[in-house]
């Protein structure tokens, strides 16, 4: 039985037209920022992925896993198909969902995607996660953030971040609302072989020019400009790889094109 996501809604009180899924360790209430600032009268799903924010920590974690049960948040709410916006792991999921699912997905916009990406770099990681899994206090994981991919977000964004995705763990110390098990399994999906949508349908791709290394490989743009022709699009986007909370104002714009 495919688990039941926890969904976050955004805009106006109609149809969805946009499903936003986020990266590993994220959650749907990540996209506030962004929907409500500057696409407020788009309605949007958006689904905390398995393993994440609220939503159940059911295995399996495959990505098979994660498309199917973003399918069953779209058939629940009688929508599709709808434009899909997705952050790096989450452009992996989104790609399983267009393989598997192209009745529901109309196009994408995928923000630096995660997908395809080599074996010992993941291994490394997800043995970073295992050995350092959580934080002393607030200050701590505000400090990781900033060192990593959130360098160049807003302050403000990281403090809401905190607000809402940071919590006091059993052991006493603090750690995302996440299940440990099912984001480093993650990791090792990242690894998988690229998958490629299974109809001839538009993909606007965010390349993060500041993420070392690249998340979005060579081998992930030939295969897309391959299979797609001119219906893939490649903007670059001078930020490190939290691209929405960074660049919210290209990000906008670049899913407001899909949507006219």
């Amino acid at each position: 039985m495919t688990p039941t996501l926890n969904t976050h809604r955004y805009g106006p009180d109609q149809p969805a037209r946009l499903l936003a899924l986020h990266g590993l360790t994220g959650h749907g209430r990540r996209w506030a920022p962004l929907f409500d600032e500057h696409l407020t009268d788009v309605s949007v799903l958006a689904p905390d992925l398995l393993g994440h924010g609220h939503s159940p920590a059911t295995a399996p974690w495959s990505l098979e896993a994660h498309a199917d049960a973003v399918a069953a948040v779209l058939e629940e709410a009688q929508t599709g198909p709808v434009v899909v916006v997705a952050h790096s792991f989450g452009g992996a999921t989104a790609l399983h969902l267009a393989a598997r699912r192209p009745d529901l997905v109309k196009s994408l916009v995928l923000l630096d995607p995660a997908i395809g990406l080599d074996g010992d770099w993941m291994r490394q990681i997800a043995d970073q996660m295992v050995a350092y899994p959580d934080y002393t206090d607030r200050a701590e994981a505000k400090s990781d953030k900033v060192a990593g991919a959130w360098s160049d977000v807003p302050d403000h964004v990281i403090e809401t971040e905190l607000d809402e995705h940071l919590i006091e763990l059993p052991n006493g110390r603090w750690g995302w609302r996440m299940s440990l098990p099912a984001v480093v399994t993650a990791w090792s999906e990242l690894a998988r072989d690229i998958v490629l949508p299974a109809n001839i349908i538009r993909v606007t791709l965010l390349r993060a020019t500041r993420t070392s290394p690249a998340y979005v490989t060579s081998e992930l743009l030939d295969a897309l400009r391959a299979t797609l022709g001119d219906r893939f699009e490649l903007i670059d986007i001078d930020c490190d790889h939290m691209v929405s909370q960074s660049r919210p104002t290209e990000t906008a714009a670049a899913i407001r094109s899909h949507l006219e």
